[in-house]
């Protein structure tokens, strides 16, 4: 069997990076230039500076995934990029290395959504078993996802406003934690207790629809309130509160979505999938099914996970022209409609 190396370039938001994979599920290399210094200061992600540090460090990432692979351009079989969702600008960048990639070296070019690259990532720790249910957590989205066979990919349940990620981000930033808030968040939520009544929205409803809205507002004005009377918080209590609600609303949902969608595995993928509190009730209350969770390495935005989706769509010979462009808003119903 000749071996088969895919190239795969994730730049959606502030992370530029490039991965080579070998054959199915072996990650060569997964070359990572994060920007969340430049981002601090703002506490949260600016577009343009984020489109400007993609164009300073994509080239030099490439050439650092082939020599940390030990492969050379014509040893490869595809490239394969991210085309969407994300940041416009950020997508570009990525779009337009990966196509003049391609076409300089006369390679097939893999569109990959960048939510089944966060789904797709769990590949890495074990063959994935259809169907299954997906929940994908992340800044910019939370989503049940049920997946009858490899790429067919179904949103079961969406959160109506914020992200989850999102909303541990503006929770921190009104605790004054550093941008991004989320594993602060986690490990002082160890050391606190659920001591303060946040709600939960929507939880005893049947549907599969997520709110984090009204949890983050609930969050913010008992901040204020107490700040404008001069009361103490106790930062780890707060932090232990607001997670436990994330989590109870988290859990409910998905059990619900084992309930109405037969599944043989769950997978919990994304970038707030690294949090230990999440694992922990994940390993504690859903003992009936297979759950996999990527490596800490993989929940973030890396290329790693874009390769693992694209040997899937390599198997479909799911490639796309070289004007193929960035769709920010991208679903996954419109996966591989270029």
């Amino acid at each position: 069997m000749i071996d088969r190396y895919i190239l795969a370039v994730e730049s959606s938001c502030d992370e530029t990076s490039v991965a080579i994979l070998k054959n199915d599920n072996i990650l060569l290399s997964n070359i990572i230039a994060s920007q969340v210094e430049s981002h601090k200061r703002f506490g949260g992600v600016v577009p343009e500076v984020a489109s400007r540090h993609h164009v300073e460090v994509i080239t030099t990432c490439f050439e650092d995934a082939l020599t940390e692979a030990g492969i050379q351009a014509s040893d490869l079989s595809a490239v394969a990029v991210t085309y969407g969702p994300g940041l416009v600008g950020a997508l570009l960048v990525g779009l337009a290395a990966a196509k003049a990639f391609a076409w300089a070296n006369d390679l097939p070019l893999i569109p990959v959504n960048h939510m089944a690259g966060h789904l797709m990532a769990a590949r890495e720790q074990k063959p994935l078993v259809y169907p299954l249910l997906a929940l994908l957590v992340s800044g910019g989205h939370t989503e049940l996802v049920y997946v009858t066979e490899p790429g067919a990919y179904h949103i079961v349940g969406e959160t109506r406003d914020d992200a989850v990620g999102e909303a541990y981000d503006k929770v921190g930033r009104v605790m004054g934690l550093t941008y991004p808030a989320g594993r602060d968040i986690d490990q002082l939520a160890h050391k606190g207790q659920d001591t303060y009544n946040f709600p939960r929205a929507m939880i005893k409803e049947d549907h599969l629809e997520f709110s984090f809205s009204g949890l983050k507002s609930a969050f913010i004005n008992l901040h204020h309130n107490a700040e404008q009377k001069g009361e103490e918080l106790v930062l780890e209590d707060l932090c232990a509160s607001f997670q436990a609600a994330v989590l109870d609303i988290l859990l409910a949902k998905t059990k619900k979505a084992l309930a109405q969608y037969p599944a043989k595995m769950l997978v919990v993928a994304g970038g707030v999938a690294a949090n230990q509190g999440l694992r922990e009730r994940l390993a504690e209350e859903i003992t009936d099914i297979d759950v996999v969770i990527p490596p800490l390495r993989l929940c973030g935005d890396n290329a790693g996970m874009i390769a693992l989706a694209a040997a899937v769509e390599y198997d479909k010979q799911h490639f796309a022209s070289l004007d193929l462009n960035a769709k920010p808003s991208l679903a996954f119903d419109q996966f591989h409609k270029n």
